[in-house]
């Protein structure tokens, strides 16, 4: 695919993108057949980040009224990873807000709950730790982490307006030290933040380079109180076409949609499966409400899908 090709996409109508659908549904299925895979997050440590992410409700800069508290016991992760498992999840992942996990106390309890739910529930269990540094990489690995979730959140050229208090070379240079480490990595972004096609083109470029494991979409959820609360959202053509040319760009990788899905996709949510989706997050967010569990096996019901284990 070449960069006017990729820009064409982001043209269609709705009639238009019947006919991509008509090729991103059956690499899906190709890879997939009808099984989609869930995953559940957990915000393990919300809130009083040191960052300056324009889009999150979690850093220094926003005035977002949100819970705030430290890391949650690993047997508080393991009871909600057991409710996640009972749910249909076939993925669980730790997430934490601020720069990085560095106490080797918290460092400790996370690679406790990731032993603990490993031994109670068929879960593949993931972490999004910040930037955190290599022995604890290789610890994660040792203990089993499925996946290391990072994301390049944009392009880079296009990265100093949503966060200046860390650099992209950062965010890149941890994704391949957890790759070094063994661990599998989990690499996306955030679209709708005022980035352009063409800049969407850049991330899925440094993305293919990166030689990542899955891709995780989000979509922007204009929360009040961050410098992002005013940004028209982006619409629900807008956020199929995106599927629909990251699942051409990357036939073989596994596509999550995530945060902002309902938000972003409205009415046509169920249409992301056409555009290629062949993972979803359901339940909460980090800081906002998302689709109930069950809300979302019976949309998969009623599209001839189910939900199924993690297979790749």
């Amino acid at each position: 695919m070449q960069l006017s090709e990729w820009q064409d996409i982001f043209c269609l109508d709705f009639t238009g993108l019947w006919a991509i659908f008509s090729q991103t549904g059956r690499l899906r299925e190709d890879r997939c057949g009808k099984g989609v895979s869930l995953c559940v997050i957990i915000n393990a440590k919300s809130g009083q980040c040191g960052q300056d992410c324009a889009y999150c409700a979690q850093s220094r800069i926003s005035r977002a009224s949100i819970r705030k508290y430290p890391l949650l016991t690993s047997e508080e992760l393991v009871r909600t990873a057991q409710q996640a498992a009972a749910q249909g999840a076939a993925r669980f992942s730790i997430v934490t807000s601020g720069r990085g996990v560095g106490s080797p106390q918290e460092q400790e309890t996370i690679l406790q709950a990731v032993g603990a739910i490993r031994a109670s529930t068929p879960l593949k269990v993931c972490v999004s730790l910040g930037i955190v540094e290599q022995d604890f990489l290789k610890a994660l690995a040792a203990a089993g982490v499925h996946r290391y979730h990072h994301n390049v959140e944009t392009a880079a050229s296009f990265f100093p307006q949503i966060c200046t208090a860390h650099t992209y070379a950062e965010r890149l240079a941890t994704i391949r030290q957890a790759k070094a480490a063994g661990l599998p990595v989990c690499v996306g972004g955030i679209f709708g933040l005022g980035e352009s096609s063409a800049q969407r083109w850049e991330m899925a470029q440094t993305i293919r380079e990166l030689e990542v494991d899955s891709i995780p979409l989000n979509f922007l959820l204009p929360i009040p109180g961050t410098p992002l609360e005013h940004r028209q959202p982006m619409a629900p053509l807008e956020a199929l076409q995106t599927i629909a040319a990251f699942r051409l760009f990357f036939p073989h990788k596994r596509l999550i949609i995530a945060g902002g899905r309902d938000f972003a996709l409205r009415s046509l949510a169920p249409l992301i499966f056409a555009a290629g989706a062949d993972a979803l997050m359901t339940g909460d967010y980090l800081t906002t409400k998302g689709q109930l569990p069950s809300q979302d096996l019976g949309m998969l019901q009623d599209l001839g899908l189910h939900a199924a284990q993690e297979v790749v």
